[in-house]
Order: C-alpha cells, then structure tokens, then sequence
C-alpha cells in the first residue's frame, strides 16, 4: 500500500476534498476520490475525512492508495519507437492512431498492450488493470512523448512531479487563424460539455486548466503554436485553442467539422518532455522531432504564404 502526504493551500479553503484530490493526482477521477473517502483512506490529524468534506487550506493530508489490481491487459508484439529508457521507466514516441490504453472499443493493440510485451510485463499497477504503467496520457490521434512507469515506485515518483509542475510536457501544433500576440495564457477550467457528454468544454465548475503557448511562425492563415501545460486535462490544449476561436487544424471535434487532406486527426504533436528522474534525482529532457504530416502541412501553408 502507497502513502500520500498533501498538503491544500489557502487557495483551496472552500473546496471539496473529493474534488480536491482528483484534481490533484492525474490518474485519480472524482468518483475514485469518492471511493477512497468512503474506505477511510483519506485522512486528517488521524480522522477520516467525508466525501464532502470542505478544506480549510491549512490541513496535511495523508492518502493511503489502495494495492495495485492485476493486470488483466494482454502482452501484444506492436513495435515502438524508444525514446529513453531505463529500469525505472520508459519514454515512446507514439505515433497517430496508436490509442494509450484499453478501453470500451479498443480492448487490445494499446500502447499498454505493446508496453507490457516490451518491459515483460513489468510495470506499475498503480493505474489499474487496464493502464499499467501510465502516468499521464495523450489522444489517440496526437503524436508524440509518453513517459510510463515500470514500477510503483517510479510512478508515485512521476505522479507527484505532474501536481508540481516539475514533470514539464511541451506540445506544438498548428490553428486556424493568425493570433493577435506572439505569446499569452489561458486559463480556463475544463470538464465534461454539458450536452455532449464525449466531449470536454470550459465549464465554471471544471477542473483546474492552464496552457501557456507561443507564437512560432505565422503562416498562410493558419499559426504555428508551441503549447506548455501547467496542467494536463483530457483534451486540454484542444479545447483551450478552440476557446480562443483558433481551433487546431484537423480537429473535427472541437474545429472544422471537414477532415484535412493529407492529414490524420489533428495536428498536434508531443514534442517535449522534462522529468526528474524518480531513482537518480537527474533531470532528464527529452525531445523528438516532428512527424511527416506535420512537417508537410508547414511546408505546405508557408508556401501558400
């Protein structure tokens, strides 16, 4: 059983425990939270907190996380490309089309399915059954740097550097339209969209969402952004764009409805990675180049230029 010590600022005075934690730790969801809560795993001065326990910002909290599930995730030869690798964890540049894990549609040819033929079955079970390894994930159709972790050890390591900001995710992308600075911030909470419930929104009760992007070129009707998260909600960088009214080029969910040639999804690539590494203390930074659609939708729009 893993330990967590948190501790809430006074910023989070009047926020709900449960709301509080899934906030805070990137694989834990809201109802996760709920169940911890429920189990008295969650506790301060040595009390089990409720559910709707309100904070004050001045507790310290200590959450016991329950012992891993076994991985019912099959091991399947898919090739990867490694990008670093040691006997704590692994980083894959994942390619468009490859989803991170099993899920309802995509029982198998995941990345964990992949992950667990390639590391022999060693990873961490602090994700579950059916995301060993994954600390954090990406879209199925973004390319680009995912870190996972081969033991419980590391991915405790990596998921308190996610609350922190020292585990640091750099992403480039191309909209629609030319911004009208060369840098700015949004911050926008995000959460389920109140219709449509597979898609994410800026909602007011959302969770917390920070992205910091920079102008790179401005081309032919379109920006090249290079995008840093301060946090890392589903569809984050998507629906941050999409509020600024610069969709990213390709998305059909959030943009034009209307697929771009030559182009799978949309352009939005994982082009950076930094990292404490959770044994040594190092900090190891990692990049990898743009893929092949990418580089062609630049050249392309420079030319219309």
């Amino acid at each position: 059983m893993e330990t967590l010590t948190l501790r809430p600022t006074a910023a989070d005075a009047g926020s709900r425990v449960d709301a509080w934690l899934a906030a805070q730790l990137e694989n834990l969801t809201r109802s996760a939270a709920q169940r911890l809560l429920e189990e008295g795993r969650v506790l301060q001065a040595g009390k089990a907190l409720a559910k709707n326990y309100r904070l004050t910002g001045t507790e310290t909290l200590t959450v016991s996380l329950p012992d891993p599930e076994p991985i019912d995730a099959a091991p399947q030869n898919i090739p990867l490309d490694i990008v670093y690798e040691d006997g704590d964890v692994v980083v894959i540049n994942k390619p468009k089309g490859l989803v991170v894990h099993p899920a309802p549609g995509h029982p198998d040819g995941t990345l964990v399915n992949a992950l667990l033929y390639h590391c022999h079955g060693s990873l961490s079970g602090v994700g579950g059954s059916l995301r060993p390894g994954i600390v954090h994930r990406i879209d199925r159709d973004t390319s680009g740097l995912i870190i996972a972790a081969k033991n419980d050890f590391a991915h405790q390591a990596l998921a308190l550097q996610l609350q922190d900001h020292s585990l640091a995710r750099t992403y480039e992308c191309i909209v629609i339209g030319s911004l009208p600075e060369n840098a700015g911030t949004v911050n926008a909470p995000i959460g389920r969209h109140p219709t449509d419930r597979k898609k994410m929104a800026v909602v007011p009760n959302g969770r917390p969402a920070i992205t910091n992007w920079e102008v790179l070129e401005y081309l032919s009707g379109h920006t090249h952004l290079r995008c840093r998260l301060e946090t890392g909600r589903t569809h984050q960088i998507r629906v941050h764009m999409a509020c600024l009214g610069h969709p990213i080029l390709g998305d059909t969910v959030y943009g034009t409805k209307k697929p771009v040639p030559g182009l799978q999804g949309q352009c939005l690539h994982a082009a950076g990675l930094r990292f404490i590494h959770p044994r040594t203390g190092d900090a190891v930074e990692l990049h990898c180049p743009l893929p092949e659609e990418f580089r062609a939708q630049l050249q392309k729009l420079a030319v219309r230029g």
